[in-house]
């Protein structure tokens, strides 16, 4: 008999704050390149790509262009589905079964674990599919290697008549030091991978059992759900409308029917600092180097250094984390904290908080590089074919200046192709855009002046992404601009009738 078709799919949400500096709102660890230049997403699709490269990512809005960025490098295909708000991981996966068939064979798998046998791993999903296509609800438990706090567990019976997995006794949240001590004392207890193989009316029966608030609410989520390419939008007053909740606590703690599969290989949620620097060699006094670090008489150290030297000079059991903007140095034993460090930096108004210096758009990103009263630096690298949008500033004037590949700049109608070595200017007010019309990637030093220069000062007239949105209505100030393109925010002229529309 054919083995029924797996389909992936990928649980992209999460901030991360455990791994800041490096994990940031803007930037959560999933997404940040943290073992090489690869990230845990990549990794993630490319070990389901042995599965099937048609994958599901349920993701955040905010991150969409992230999320197709990194499925177009791991030679996946498929849909994502976006969030317009975070709900937990019960209402996305009741999103993802509801736009399934019902007979479809779902495998819900985090975006941020790592993984690397994947073979194994694979083997290990199939050695499921038979008690999935009964009805369980199969969960996957990994040999615990020591008593960790920050996982839960699952307690196996008896085998089931599969042969290949075990009845699910009971889940144990997150114990206390000496409860985790006694679990791995028993014998009986896994780790719980929050990985699930089951098919998507199996799912949907359980949420109508145990969780019906949250079944309704996704059901009216995606039964507006809109349509803009590979993105699947939810409709957003009704997602907002559904309760926050794990999928343990609202179905799995509820449900009879699951079972587990034990994975015997290496597995981690990267939850922490410390779980990072395991990834790496140690040497033969502790140290765990990554990147351009370097360490002298120093024992159990950790060092991320991606961006310049860093060296630790006679330091034990320290974690430290080098990134452009902000750095960390911590107690090993204080790794679970750090979150802690990020609501502190928060409440004292730092956006190092939250956001990276360098932001990823999806045309490219922009680096800031430097900046001061009345001036800002940036860094821009513009992918081939990407292009910014049709755009206009109120209080600043701008310079572009061309270091690598050929600009094509639209200035008040106005078309120049910029060469390396070449600059234009851009007053404020006028309406302008910046495209790469190349093969290669297009970088840019931007010089930015003026009275106020937040990127909140941004009128878009027409965007390739999608970043637009219509507006009701426009001040009668703003229609009676002159249309010289000059200071005082004036809109310039043949796109005057698209701002009345577009903002």
């Amino acid at each position: 008999m054919n083995t029924p078709a797996i389909h992936p799919v990928v649980l992209c949400g999460g901030s991360g704050t455990r791994l800041w500096p490096l994990s940031r709102k803007t930037l959560p660890k999933q997404f940040a390149p943290l073992i090489g230049d690869k990230s845990l997403l990549q990794m993630t699709l490319e070990r389901l790509c042995s599965l099937n490269s048609n994958i599901t990512c349920i993701a955040s809005e905010d991150h969409r262009f992230l999320v197709r960025e990194t499925v177009e490098k791991a030679g996946a295909t498929g849909r994502q589905i976006l969030e317009p708000v975070a709900r937990n991981t019960a209402a996305a996966m009741a999103a993802a079964a509801l736009l399934a068939d019902r007979n479809d064979l779902l495998l819900f798998a985090p975006a941020d674990h790592h993984i690397p046998d994947t073979p194994l791993f694979a083997e290990t999903v199939r050695r499921g599919v038979d008690a999935a296509l009964a009805g369980h609800i199969v969960t996957f438990g990994v040999a615990p290697s020591f008593p960790s706090t920050a996982y839960g567990y699952i307690e196996a019976g008896a085998v089931s008549a599969d042969g290949c997995s075990r009845a699910v006794v009971r889940f144990v949240e997150k114990p206390t030091a000496d409860v985790a001590e006694s679990l791995i004392l028993h014998g009986g207890y896994s780790w719980n991978a929050g990985i699930f193989l089951l098919q998507a009316g199996t799912l949907i029966s359980a949420l109508q059992a145990h969780a019906p608030d949250i079944l309704l609410a996704c059901q009216r989520a995606t039964t507006a759900v809109s349509r803009d390419g590979s993105f699947d939008r939810l409709e957003r007053e009704a997602f907002q409308a559904c309760r926050s909740d794990s999928i343990d606590y609202a179905v799995l703690e509820k449900q009879q029917d699951i079972a587990v599969v034990k994975f015997d290989g290496a597995w981690s949620d990267v939850g922490s600092w410390n779980a990072v620097g395991k990834l790496h060699p140690e040497d033969a006094t502790g140290n765990r180097l990554s990147g351009k670090a370097s360490a002298l008489r120093s024992r159990n150290t950790f060092i991320h250094a991606p961006y310049r030297p860093v060296v630790a000079l006679g330091t034990d059991d320290l974690i430290i984390v080098d990134t452009p903007d902000a750095v960390l140095v911590a107690k090993a034993d204080c790794a679970e904290q750090v979150g802690e460090v990020v609501r502190m930096l928060a409440l004292a108004g730092h956006a190092e908080a939250t956001e990276h210096r360098r932001v990823v758009r999806p045309w490219g990103a922009y680096d800031k590089l430097d900046f001061g009263e009345r001036f800002q630096v940036k860094r821009l690298t513009v992918i081939p074919g990407g292009k910014l949008s049709l755009q206009m500033h109120h209080h600043r004037a701008e310079h572009w200046i061309v270091v690598r590949g050929t600009a094509k700049a639209t200035c008040d109608g106005q078309v120049t192709l910029v060469r390396e070595n070449e600059s234009i200017y851009l007053p404020s007010g006028a309406i302008h855009r910046l495209e790469n019309p190349g093969k290669t990637v297009l970088e840019v030093i931007e010089v930015q002046t003026g009275s106020y220069l937040g990127e909140d000062d941004i009128v878009r007239f027409d965007d390739t992404y999608g970043r637009c949105a219509p507006i009701k209505t426009l001040p009668e100030a703003a229609v009676a601009l002159p249309l010289d393109g000059g200071g005082n925010g004036g809109l310039a002229g043949e796109t005057l009738q698209a701002a009345t529309r577009i903002t």
